[in-house]
């Protein structure tokens, strides 16, 4: 279950439930451990805790005497820092800040869980409903340990926001990008087609905003 973080500032602790069983090193956290972090509030105040994103449950996590507990409500957070990066609540979840000058972009750390299946026929396997498995996971507390039980793994990606021009979108691949500079498409077609970039490259989706923010 969702957990909900407030220290006198923070007032409201629910814990998480703490799974035993065995675990591989596949995690859904985008840090490997949990962190030293500072939680800023938009009323004032800080607190310092050890923090970690969850990019399954989309939430931002703190390690309380080994329970996981949900950072909330995130409506009250103004910023977070985590080792020198910095993420702030947007649509009621917390994006990273990957670049901030003229253009603003924005990384939404997320992931899907991927479900090892069941036995099927003829040596097969039958994937079981997500929905199903997402929300066993969720009432057992697992998905906010650091790793998954055996079988199961996570497929991590990445939405983005760019802030150009005061108004703020939403991409999800460079076709998407795109439209974003429609008044410079051969500028944009350019780059792309030169530097190569990918959408699954951060840097080479970066290098191109800083690129076309010059033009």
């Amino acid at each position: 279950m969702k957990a909900t973080f407030f220290i006198p500032i923070l007032s409201l602790l629910v814990s998480t439930g703490y799974s035993q069983i065995h675990k591989l090193e596949i995690s859904h956290y985008i840090f490997p451990e949990f962190r030293k972090g500072t939680v800023l509030m938009k009323a004032g105040g800080s607190q310092a805790t050890m923090l970690n994103y969850n990019s399954l449950t989309e939430e931002m996590i703190f390690d309380q005497n080994g329970k996981k507990l949900a950072i909330g409500p995130v409506s009250q957070i103004d910023t977070i820092y985590i080792e020198g990066r910095k993420f702030f609540p947007l649509k009621e979840k917390f994006v990273e800040i990957i670049y901030h000058n003229k253009y603003d972009l924005y990384a939404a750390h997320r992931c899907r869980l991927v479900d090892p299946g069941k036995p099927a026929a003829y040596g097969g396997t039958s994937q079981t409903s997500s929905t199903t498995t997402y929300s066993t996971f969720m009432s057992g507390g697992q998905l906010y340990e650091l790793s998954l039980p055996e079988g199961f793994g996570t497929n991590p990606y990445t939405d983005y926001w760019l802030k150009k021009d005061g108004k703020l979108s939403q991409f999800t691949s460079l076709r998407q990008l795109s439209k974003l500079f429609d008044d410079k498409p051969e500028l944009f077609k350019k780059y792309v087609k030169e530097n190569k970039v990918t959408y699954e490259n951060q840097e080479g989706i970066l290098a191109l905003i800083k690129y076309m923010e010059k033009q």
